[in-house]
């Protein structure tokens, strides 16, 4: 199986080598028919009641994980619901705990060097 990055924002662009996708629909059908080395989640999406944190709740009930995940939403409150969702998935043994979760904000428009290193560093 192909393994790709998928970046998941309907406001931001991705970084070089990622997919982006706007929806957790995508999003999901990508976990399905793909090996996905990284997968880096957005909180806040146009549709406010298909969100990251309901991606996350999917993802850990149908087991569709990726090597490594990222949190990246600006939204503090829902990002961090995401990644304690994750993590709490990973002490409940759900999600391997082998999988590296990161929560790591970035900002909405300029996304400095230092910050897309961690992009950098995974491809």
């Amino acid at each position: 199986m192909e393994k790709i990055s998928v970046f998941l924002d309907d406001y931001r662009k991705a970084p070089d080598g990622y997919v982006l996708v706007e929806t957790i629909d995508e999003c999901i059908e990508l976990l399905r028919n793909f090996d996905i080395e990284h997968l880096s989640l957005d909180h806040d999406l146009l549709n406010k009641t298909r969100n990251g944190f309901m991606l996350v709740q999917k993802m850990v009930k149908e087991k569709l994980f990726a090597n490594r995940i990222t949190i990246h939403s600006a939204n503090s409150v829902g990002g961090k619901a995401m990644y304690d969702c994750l993590k709490q998935a990973q002490r409940n043994l759900t999600m391997p705990p082998a999988i590296i979760v990161s929560l790591r904000p970035l900002p909405l428009k300029f996304f400095p060097s230092k910050v897309l290193q961690h992009y950098m560093d995974i491809r």
